[in-house]
């Protein structure tokens, strides 16, 4: 009776929310009766004295984790109505639901004090304005925070015990398969793509390099074994860039079993959300390595001599001076990277002007299309698209267009006779020095027009073209 003392009529006349959440969409799929528990709080608001219309239920984060990295729209909305002082009660099957982390937790304990909103579970009902509720809450938020620490600790303790045995069962590349005993790895009885697999270290001996594989590969109309899931059947698919590096690159063709070549790093982004990383690790940091752990492809010796062949051939190296500059007026040639994929961006010139720009040729090099990942400085299509002017230039000569050359201060010139030499159409020309009009009619003085002829053709020297494509 002491607790529901602390519900007062200013609470039962706010709305009262349910809060349900399960952490993973395999709980979600498999745990339905600790959902089914959640829904039935509906039922204890009820008894508490709220109505129908005045109960709110959350479950937007159904199948999302509460430890902070995921955002939870669902909490969100949650503390969002608690600090508008619209809701009198939240109800949660346990604490852990509402978050597992101490920032999320405390956070919503000074809005609900702030605002005088009561918490409840299945022990009891709490009051955040109360010493004794807020210390038992607090040590709740600590234990469930905690909890998920202990419970991951004991699941990742068990996973590295039976991988450095080399007997966990993960996903293997395309070309091989577990066998029936514990850790067997053997080869796909399929022999097309096994012969596909031997056909990719066998061209990389003679050619030296990924992409001259992948080259061959489409150059002789060859298809290449893919596998989207273990339980899918093999599709025949063109053979990419990433797929052909893949199997390079990948210890299991060697006979090596290998654990642990990623770490999850979390890191704040521009917005300050908690965000979540993938890293991969060099190969000295891996957590589990065992070479000869089942039949491969190649030896672990060529291996480590494919892997030292690959990385020679990227120029330059990570965190290392780029090549030699070569001719050309761009400031960035060689220094500039793509913020996508980290390639080296490449120059091209273009126009009369030979203005420089920079384009990244990742989806040429590895989709094998002609579109470019990015592309910077890239003069506009002159097809259907006016050149541009400064703008009080294109005002004048909008203006001078529109029939109000003299409003605007433009002074257009006769229009020539149709039959006199060098005569035609005609069309209003302005006085504006160094000015070209839209569909290339020039309205510079002929002197400044041979002037910089003359200075053109100096410059179409040979190395110096007015448009063409250098590397980086």
């Amino acid at each position: 009776m002491m607790e529901y003392a602390k519900i007062t009529a200013v609470h039962r006349q706010r709305m009262a929310v349910v809060y349900v959440r399960q952490s993973s969409p395999t709980q979600l799929e498999r745990n339905r009766e600790s959902t089914a528990r959640q829904y039935q709080l509906v039922a204890r608001a009820l008894e508490l004295g709220w109505t129908q219309d005045q109960v709110l239920v959350i479950d937007e984060d159904l199948g999302l984790s509460a430890s902070g990295v995921a955002d939870r729209t669902g909490f969100a909305q949650l503390t969002a109505e608690v600090a508008l002082g619209r809701v009198g009660i939240v109800l949660g099957l346990e604490v852990s639901r509402l978050a597992r982390n101490n920032a999320d937790w405390y956070r919503l304990l000074d809005l609900c004090g702030l605002t005088a909103t009561i918490l409840a579970d299945e022990d009891g009902i709490y009051d955040p304005r109360a010493f004794n509720d807020r210390l038992v809450l607090g040590l709740k938020g600590t234990m469930s925070e905690a909890e998920l620490h202990v419970l991951r600790a004991r699941l990742d303790g068990g996973i590295r015990h039976k991988a450095a045995r080399g007997e966990l069962r993960r996903d293997l590349p395309v070309g091989l398969g577990w066998g029936e005993e514990e850790g067997e790895i053997r080869f796909h009885p399929d022999e097309a793509v096994t012969s596909a697999i031997r056909a990719v270290f066998d061209r990389f001996v003679e050619l030296g390099s990924v992409r001259r594989v992948w080259l061959w590969f489409r150059s002789e109309g060859l298809a290449f074994p893919l596998l989207r899931h273990p339980l899918d059947a093999i599709q025949w698919v063109t053979p990419s860039y990433l797929a052909i590096h893949h199997v390079l690159t990948n210890p299991a063709y060697a006979g090596a079993y290998a654990y642990g070549k990623t770490r999850q790093e979390r890191y704040m982004d521009e917005l300050g959300h908690l965000r979540q990383r993938t890293r991969y690790l060099p190969r000295t940091d891996w957590a589990v390595l065992i070479p000869d752990h089942h039949p491969g492809f190649i030896t672990w010796e060529i291996y480590l001599a494919n892997q030292d062949r690959i990385a020679a051939n990227t120029r330059p190296q990570s965190h290392e001076a780029g090549r030699a500059v070569r001719e050309g007026t761009a400031l960035l040639q060689g220094l500039a990277a793509c913020g996508r994929c980290g390639r080296r961006l490449r120059v091209s010139y273009h126009g009369r002007n030979v203005t420089p720009g920079y384009y990244c040729a990742a989806g040429v090099l590895v989709n094998g299309r002609g579109s470019h990942c990015l592309r910077v400085g890239r003069p506009a299509n002159r097809r259907g698209r006016r050149r541009r002017l400064p703008c009080g230039l294109y005002a004048r000569w909008s203006a001078c267009r529109a029939g109000s050359g003299r409003a605007a201060g433009c002074r257009p010139r006769r229009r020539p006779d149709p039959g006199a030499p060098g005569g035609g159409a005609g069309s209003l020309r302005s006085h504006a020095r160094g000015t070209t009009l839209p569909g290339g009619r020039s309205g510079e003085p002929p002197g400044r027009a041979r002037a910089r002829t003359r200075v053109g053709a100096a410059f179409a020297r040979p190395g110096r073209g007015r448009s063409g494509v250098g590397p980086a």
